[in-house]
C-alpha cells in the first residue's frame, strides 16, 4: 500500500467534492490530462476500481477525513 503525494491527496479530497477532471484541473491551473494520470495512480495505489471506491478507500485508510 503506497502512501498517496500531497497532490494526489489533494484531488483525492476533490474526488470526494465530486468535481470533475476538467473543474479539479482549473482549480489546481493543471491540464485535465495531469488529472487523469494523477486519478489513475491514485486508484492503483488505494486498489479501487472506481473514483467512488476511491474515494471511500480513502477514508478507510485515513488518507480522506469527510
Amino acid at each position: 500500500d503506497e502512501s498517496l503525494s500531497v497532490r494526489e491527496s489533494h484531488i483525492l479530497r476533490l474526488l470526494a467534492d465530486g468535481l470533475p477532471n476538467k473543474q479539479i484541473a482549473a482549480r489546481l491551473s493543471i491540464s485535465a490530462h495531469t488529472v487523469k494520470f494523477h486519478v489513475a495512480r491514485i486508484l492503483e495505489k488505494l486498489g479501487a476500481e472506481s473514483r467512488a471506491e476511491a474515494v471511500a478507500a480513502g477514508v478507510r485508510k485515513g488518507h480522506l477525513r469527510l
